[in-house]
């Protein structure tokens, strides 16, 4: 299974990726009474966007951490709002398909993405949206750099692709009308908030596999080694439609 986050840290800190999600949300072509699958729906602000599209619809919020999903949970209620946690290299466990999905800031934590387009096709119906943001080639660069500096592989486990292999991966597992391209967005940080941002978005996984004891110290040296209180992101942005 994927890791379990610190939920109530990630909705507390500056992160930009709900306002990049709100503009995928947005991107979507609904009519209002669809059934939509929210893929790595984290602590659900970017579903509150999308809940509001579907006044008559369904939202399928699924996430690999546990912490994540109780969060939201405790923000969108039950109705209209069914929660999954689930790992999309596993076979999804939804009953039908959806009519559109959406997922923001997690496909790059997958390396297998192939296996993940292959499930999310299986659960999309004909001629149904996928709209999706993750981090792509060149994300993240400089904090990759200064873990690399202190003998460690930030990128083990995670993609960041670029458009045109995400491109064909898509139009391989059964997607048609496929566009992908990259967009820089880097996001400065006030100084007091880069160290427990790194600890909670960027370094989660390679603090995992640390002692305790090593963790601050790890933390604070890859923060010193940036050349500004800033993450130089880069996102991947991917819209297509099951054939």
């Amino acid at each position: 299974m994927p890791r379990d986050w610190d939920a109530e840290t990630y909705d507390r800190l500056p992160i930009p990726m709900t306002r990049w999600g709100e503009e995928v949300v947005d991107r979507l072509d609904l009519t209002g009474d669809e059934t939509v699958l929210d893929t790595g729906c984290g602590t659900g602000q970017v579903t509150e966007r999308l809940m509001a599209k579907l006044p008559r619809g369904r939202v399928i919020a699924l996430d690999g951490s546990p912490s994540m999903i109780e969060r939201a949970r405790a923000r969108l209620g039950h109705d209209r709002v069914e929660y999954h946690v689930a790992d999309l290299l596993d076979a999804l466990p939804i009953a039908r398909s959806v009519d559109a999905i959406v997922s923001t800031a997690t496909f790059h934590w997958i390396a297998d993405h192939r296996k993940v387009f292959e499930n999310l096709a299986t659960v999309l119906a004909q001629g149904g949206q996928l709209e999706a943001q993750c981090g792509g080639a060149g994300n993240i660069a400089s904090v990759i750099r200064a873990v690399r500096e202190l003998g460690i592989d930030a990128e083990v486990g995670k993609r960041y692709a670029t458009p045109d292999e995400t491109a064909a991966l898509l139009e391989r597992t059964g997607f048609v009308d496929v566009r992908c391209w990259l967009e820089p967005q880097p996001t400065s940080l006030p100084p007091d908030d880069l160290e427990p941002y790194l600890r909670a978005i960027c370094l989660g996984g390679v603090l995992e596999s640390m002692p305790d004891d090593r963790r601050d110290a790890f933390v604070r040296d890859v923060a010193a080694r940036l050349p500004e209180p800033a993450i130089d992101y880069v996102r991947l942005n991917i819209s297509a439609r099951r054939a």
